[in-house]
């Protein structure tokens, strides 16, 4: 495993993210929040979480990249990264979104728009990781290295 490709991937990724997360959940999503009052934050009091949103994304990140990188196959780092993105999806809608469901006052059609919202967030952050991951690992050299270790 590659630590300072595995930092640069989480960090690039944690970027990613807050940049997806600012046009769509805190924009293009922000009056579906908003007509939950009492469920959400208003985007006025969010401003002093901000700080420990960010650092929980950055641990998140690192956790995930982890993850890629140990179910990291040797092959195309972009398409083993939507590979593992759509698996964090599924994830992230299964326990997430579903649960979130289950336990807040929040809509069928918000929770919709969530698990599709969710679902491109963790394509786009997943292929980041797997290019980023992957352009230091190598294509037949990883492979190879792989199979000289079974």
């Amino acid at each position: 495993m590659n630590m300072p490709r595995l930092a640069m991937a989480a960090v690039a990724a944690t970027l990613v993210d807050l940049v997806y997360g600012f046009a769509v959940y805190g924009t293009a999503m922000a009056a579906s929040f908003a007509a939950f009052p009492g469920v959400f934050r208003s985007t006025e009091t969010q401003t002093a979480y901000l700080p420990i949103m960010f650092g929980g994304i950055l641990v998140g990140m690192f956790a995930a990249t982890y993850i890629y990188a140990k179910g990291y196959e040797g092959g195309n780092g972009v398409r083993e990264g939507l590979r593992f993105g759509l698996l964090m999806a599924i994830f992230n809608a299964g326990y997430f979104v579903a649960t979130s469901y289950g336990i807040l006052n929040i809509g069928r059609r918000l929770t919709l728009a969530m698990a599709l919202a969710g679902l491109g967030e963790w394509l786009l952050v997943g292929a980041t990781i797997g290019l980023i991951y992957r352009s230091a690992v190598g294509g037949a050299g990883a492979r190879s290295a792989k199979a000289a270790k079974v």
